[in-house]
């Protein structure tokens, strides 16, 4: 009887110490920037993906990537014009998930947003991601430029979270 009590209190503290540590992590995740790692990987994606741009468009497009963990869990990323300013925001709490993805998936798809406002294309036909939009992502190298998506995925306007 005690062995078995035993065996039911270690899994117990395991169990506990496991919990303390995935909350610490969230709380250090949440409260704190990406990492440089990180950082360093999505500014060279940035640039290698703004001289695409100067290669195959004839023009640089810098425009501010916002790091942001106050856009809704759904997202992992969207492309925002108001006024004539693009943004791109990406979901900070989806880079816990796969970093790599953010940066080689969502950036690209998202610049080709930013690109299909930069060239003054605004179509609401599947929530902007026409036969336009795809062309400009696969031209960007993008890794999923799929045209058949939820139409959400694109914001315009006046973002309250940014």
């Amino acid at each position: 009887m005690n062995k078995i009590r035993d065996i039911f209190l270690t899994i117990i503290f395991i169990s506990i110490f496991l919990m303390i540590y995935i909350y610490y992590n969230d709380i250090q995740f949440k409260n704190n920037p990406l990492s440089d790692d990180v950082k360093l990987k999505l500014t060279k994606k940035e640039h290698y993906i703004r001289n695409l741009i100067i290669q195959k468009y004839g023009f640089d497009l810098k425009i501010p990537i916002i790091i942001s963990d106050k856009i809704p869990d759904n997202l992992y990323g969207l492309a925002a014009y108001n006024e004539g300013e693009i943004k791109i925001v990406l979901n900070k709490n989806r880079f816990k998930e796969s970093e790599d993805y953010m940066i080689d998936y969502v950036l690209p798809h998202e610049y080709a947003h930013a690109m299909m406002f930069k060239l003054k294309q605004f179509p609401k036909q599947n929530g902007g991601h026409t036969k336009q939009w795809q062309n400009i992502c696969i031209s960007l190298e993008g890794k999923k430029c799929d045209r058949f998506v939820n139409h959400n995925d694109i914001v315009m306007g006046k973002l309250n979270f940014l």
